[in-house]
């Protein structure tokens, strides 16, 4: 069994290096790939519209499907009355009171003012008669008592007509505020979770799959849409330990793909760190040769529009 085993093993590697002895100098083969985006909503839901087919070629921001939101709307229609409540509490609290009972504060303190006069007059009418001996001290006393309770019912007024112009007290103020920016942190969170039912595409793209038919139920985070932008395209193919040392990163290549009229230019932006094949225990100069990394290349998104994931590629390097 064992030499069995050893007898296949070496076959591979004959393969394997047959395959790269085809190779002409600066030339070396691999395929054209591709790094898909797969669009998902967080949220689950029925699929309400599918917006694209496969095929299509899509613009950036151009809607890609929706699921059914009307709870998520309706959550959303909540969260602004509840944010609008909160908004005019506040409101209320920095307004004071209403203007027609300020006005009636303000006349009050009028009607104070002109008593205030009135016995202050008073007062000094007395005063003088008092002099002359013309009036008790006791009718002099109560004169000035009442210009001072005059005095103190004014000072009243004024007192309640500037509390009535401040509203609520800052603390109560305060605590409104903290209302108004926790319902309004509501409704942000509806209004992403209403929005997150709709998705659209990230950059212009090809539409590479649908995965659900509209009215199919979508779990969150399950891919609906699969997209291929043109930048996401590249080349990868695969380079014998002996030429690594002539591979850089930003190098550029020419690719020849099957039955394409012209060969197609890309840049080398990856080369692996690991061997694709790993030869048996002791090395050699044997089998040293057989070691092969792998190398990516990437192509602008205006070359790469007529390739497609899978094609054989041939690869030299300039």
């Amino acid at each position: 069994m064992k030499s069995f085993l050893h007898l296949a093993l070496l076959a591979q590697l004959m393969v394997l290096g047959a395959g790269c002895s085809k190779n002409s100098a600066g030339s070396f083969q691999g395929y054209i790939e591709g790094e898909y985006v797969y669009v998902a909503a967080p949220l689950a839901g029925a699929l309400a519209q599918l917006a694209v087919a496969r095929g299509d070629s899509v613009k950036a921001g151009q809607l890609l499907f929706e699921l059914e939101r009307q709870s998520e709307a309706a959550a959303l229609a909540q969260a602004e009355k509840n944010l609008a409540q909160a908004q005019a509490q506040r409101d209320d609290l920095t307004k004071g009171k209403r203007p027609t009972e300020i006005a009636s504060l303000a006349a009050q303190l009028a009607r104070a003012r002109a008593n205030l006069k009135l016995s202050a007059d008073e007062l000094a009418r007395r005063e003088r008669l008092g002099g002359n001996a013309v009036i008790s001290k006791e009718e002099l006393d109560q004169a000035r008592a009442q210009r001072d309770a005059d005095q103190a019912q004014v000072n009243q007024l004024i007192a309640d007509l500037a509390t009535a112009k401040l509203g609520g007290r800052e603390d109560a103020i305060r605590a409104a505020q903290a209302a108004v920016e926790a319902q309004r942190a509501a409704r942000d969170k509806a209004q992403w979770a209403f929005d997150q039912k709709q998705q659209f595409a990230p950059a212009n793209a090809t539409v590479q799959d649908t995965l659900y038919r509209q009215g199919e139920f979508v779990a969150a985070g399950n891919p609906v849409v699969v997209l291929l932008p043109p930048e996401n395209l590249k080349v990868r193919f695969f380079v014998p330990q002996t030429n690594l040392p002539q591979i850089k990163i930003g190098q550029p290549v020419s690719i020849h793909c099957d039955g394409a009229a012209k060969d197609y230019s890309a840049t080398v932006n990856y080369i692996s760190t690991q061997a694709e094949y790993t030869p048996p225990v002791i090395y050699s100069r044997e089998t040293r040769a057989e070691l092969v990394f792998m190398i990516e290349a990437t192509f602008s998104p205006a070359y790469a529009a007529p390739l497609r994931p899978g094609q054989p590629a041939d690869v030299r390097l300039n």
